[in-house]
Parts: structure tokens; C-alpha cells; sequence
């Protein structure tokens, strides 16, 4: 009985979660309440499911993020991107995407786009431009960027707190390749698609051309701290192996640094208000109806199964993994189908894969890029759709669909060669 309660209360919160009718972390939150209600599990054990060291990650970023954007540096470098490219319709959608892909890489997807978009917008209404084209670039940019990194989006974090020898640098050294090839493909289908769909207007462009972009930019020692503490950050990350310090740690080091410095130039009440807490608690619900699955033994099951159906032949498990994460997460958001994933994988050690990082890899590749799939695919999609709606530039659910189905089958057959060739050669001689 307790296990079909379990299931049934995963299910119904999955299902709220993928209609977006209700707030996601209320949605999330009341399932984890629900399966304490049913004795599934105790507070205690709830507490221990979520994972902590994610959302501080995840806090301090937000923390981080949230300071130097007062400082208006991403607006500014957004106006003197376009600016470089004279205002030409396509070249501003290669440089919004080179620099969508390189923010959500180092800074997290969901971020970049939140700072981004309204600017974007702003700046294709300008040149009266189509902003679909840019919105579908941005969105796309911001998964295949955001998957290079261990912190460039939300499933990467997750993995990377899970297996302890995964680190910014293996991330980017085993994501990087082909992630860069995914991109490059991606940006000339897109042009090729979207050319004839931008009209440029050289009138509006030299009128834009005169804007000052440093309007936009405070220089004082805000900026100089902020930025200078959010490199550091970054360099923290990527020299994490060689400091023996966890990337949570240097993370939140990083945020309490620049809280610290800057305390006697803002507000750090109103920095605390911006951090991002509906996000934060959707996680800690995602974390404890996993949890459940957990408790109840359908983790252990469901790595049996895989084992069973591969027979536990690491390339078939691997490509396995690959195929239907990537198609799952274009269906429903990448975020909880990885909360799921991870302990199966882990489980699946236990029956005698012991070199699973090509399945972890898999998983990787499969959910950040399977995101592109659909509206509702990844936490990123879903911002930038709010954020046009907002503005009155709705982007069609099936209209984007009809760009991002093609997109995400193209993008899981490179994944399936590189992985191939990369890792899985060698078991098949």
C-alpha cells in the first residue's frame, strides 16, 4: 500500500509539474508533505534526501549573480555586442548566442537568461526585428552552453554532486568537445533558417549605433568588487582539484566574500529578496519525492530493470541512457527526470558496472540537450517564455516545437557518435 501511495503522489506532482498550472516548488514541496503524511518516510530521513550541498551551490551563485547585475555590466556588454556588429540582424543573433552559450556555461542558464532576454528584447524592438528567431536562439544557446559545465545548468549540478571524482574541468574537458560541435551545427541551421526572416534596417541601426552603453554601467568599487570577486569565483572552480576545496565551498565563500566587501554600498536585505527561492525550495521538494521512490525500493527496481533489458552491456546502457533522457527531458523538465535518474545509476554499481562515468556522461549530454526539445523541456525554456510573454512577445509552444523536435534528434545523433568513438570503443574489441 505504501508503495502505491508513493507512486501515485510522484506521478500527480509530475503531472502538475508539466501542466505549469501551479507554482512548481508549491507543487513539489506538498508531494514531499504528502508522502510524510502517508509514513513513508520522517522528517529526519526527508531532510537527509535533499541535497544540501546543491542548493548552496545553487544560492551562491544566485547571491553572486544578483550583486553584480547592479552593477549593469550585462547590459552594457549586451549594447556594445550589438553595437560591434553594427546592428546586422544576423550577426546579432551569432553574438547573442556566443555570448548566451559563454554566460550560461560560467554562470548557470537560468541566470543568463533572466539578465539577458529583457535586454535582448529590448534591442531587437530597437531595429524592429523578429524576436522569435532570437528568443529560439537564446533558448537553445542557453542549454548547449549550459551543458559544458558542471555548474552551467541544473541537471550538471546535480550529477556533479553525486559522483565525488567529477569536477568543473572534467566537466568541461568531457562535455566541452562536443558540446562546442553541438553549437556550431546548431548556430548554421539556425541561420540558414531565420535569414531570410531578417530585414536590416540601416536607418534604426545608425540610430542605435549613437546609444552610449556606458549610460547603463555604474563604474564604481561595486563594480570592481563584484567583478572581481565573481572571477575569482570562477577560477576557484576551475582550480577546485589542485586547492583540495569542494566547488560548494568555494561557491559560497565566493558569495559571503562579496557580501562582505559590498555590505556598506547596498542592500543586502534586497539582495536576500532577489535570490531566486521559489527555484531553491522546488528542489528540496524534487529532492524528497525522489526520496520516496528511494525509500520504497523503486530505484533498486528500476536499475534492475535497465540492467536486465541491457544485460549489463556498458555501450547499450550507455546509448540507452542517452536516447531516452534526451527524449524525456524534451517532454518534461530535465530538473526532476535527473533527480530520478541519479540514484538508478548509482544503483546500478551495485549489480557490477563498475565504470559507469560513460552512463553519467550519457545522462549529462541527454537531459541539458534534451531540454531543446520542447517549451517545457528545461527550467531555461520555461524563464525565456515568461519573460516574452511578459513583454507581449509569446512564443508558440508548437511553433517552437516544430524548431526544437529536429534540433534535439540532431543534436543526440552527434552526442551518439562522440560517446561512441570517445568512450565505448574500446569495450566493443
Amino acid at each position: 500500500m505504501t508503495t502505491l501511495l508513493t507512486i501515485i503522489i510522484f506521478l500527480i506532482s509530475y503531472c502538475l509539474l508539466m501542466v505549469e498550472k501551479w507554482n512548481r516548488a508549491t507543487v513539489a514541496l506538498t508531494g514531499g508533505v504528502l508522502l510524510l503524511i502517508c509514513n513513508v518516510y520522517e522528517w529526519e530521513e526527508a531532510f537527509g534526501f535533499i541535497d544540501w550541498d546543491t542548493i548552496a551551490l545553487l544560492f551562491s551563485m544566485m547571491v553572486l549573480v544578483s550583486i553584480t547585475k547592479k552593477t549593469g555590466v550585462f547590459t552594457y556588454v549586451a549594447i556594445r555586442l550589438a553595437q560591434l556588429v553594427k546592428g546586422r540582424p544576423v550577426p546579432l543573433l551569432i553574438v547573442s548566442a556566443l555570448f548566451t552559450a559563454v554566460g550560461s556555461a560560467f554562470l548557470d542558464n537560468v541566470t543568463t537568461v533572466l539578465l539577458f532576454v529583457p535586454v535582448l528584447l529590448s534591442l531587437v524592438k530597437q531595429l524592429q526585428l523578429p524576436s522569435f528567431p532570437y528568443l529560439v536562439t537564446t533558448i537553445f544557446a542557453s542549454n548547449i552552453g549550459g551543458a559544458a559545465t558542471l555548474i552551467g545548468d541544473p541537471p550538471n549540478i546535480m550529477i556533479g554532486q553525486a559522483v565525488e571524482h567529477f569536477t568543473f574541468l572534467s566537466f568541461l574537458n568531457n562535455m566541452g568537445p562536443v558540446v562546442l560541435i553541438v553549437f556550431i551545427v546548431t548556430l548554421i541551421i539556425l541561420i540558414f533558417l531565420f535569414k531570410n526572416k531578417l530585414h536590416y534596417n540601416e536607418k534604426l541601426a545608425l540610430e542605435f549605433m549613437k546609444k552610449d552603453a556606458n549610460e547603463h554601467l555604474e563604474k564604481n568599487q561595486l563594480l570592481v568588487r563584484s567583478l572581481s570577486v565573481l572571477f575569482l569565483t570562477i577560477a576557484g572552480f576551475m582550480l577546485h582539484p589542485f586547492i583540495h576545496m569542494d566547488i560548494t565551498t568555494i561557491a559560497v565563500s565566493g558569495a559571503l566574500l562579496l557580501l562582505f566587501t559590498t555590505d556598506h554600498l547596498l542592500d543586502v536585505e534586497h539582495v536576500f529578496q532577489e535570490v531566486e527561492w521559489v527555484t531553491l525550495f522546488f528542489f528540496m521538494g524534487l529532492f524528497m519525492l525522489v526520496g520516496g521512490l528511494q525509500t520504497v525500493g523503486l530505484i533498486d527496481e528500476l536499475a534492475r530493470a535497465m540492467v536486465w533489458v541491457s544485460d549489463g552491456d556498458l555501450p547499450f546502457t550507455s546509448m540507452m541512457m542517452l536516447w531516452s533522457s534526451g527524449i524525456l527531458s524534451g517532454v518534461v523538465d530535465n530538473i526532476p527526470f535527473v533527480a530520478a535518474m541519479i540514484p538508478v545509476v548509482q544503483e546500478l554499481q551495485g549489480y557490477g558496472m563498475m565504470n559507469v562515468d560513460p552512463i553519467w556522461w550519457s545522462l549529462a549530454l541527454g537531459a541539458c540537450l534534451g531540454g531543446n526539445g520542447t517549451l517545457i523541456g528545461a527550467s531555461a525554456n520555461v524563464v525565456v517564455a515568461g519573460l516574452a510573454a511578459s513583454y507581449k512577445e509569446p512564443i508558440p509552444f508548437l511553433k517552437f516545437a516544430l524548431y526544437g523536435i529536429p534540433i534535439l534528434i540532431l543534436s543526440l545523433c552527434i552526442c551518439t557518435v562522440y560517446i561512441f568513438l570517445r568512450y565505448l570503443l574500446p569495450f566493443l574489441s
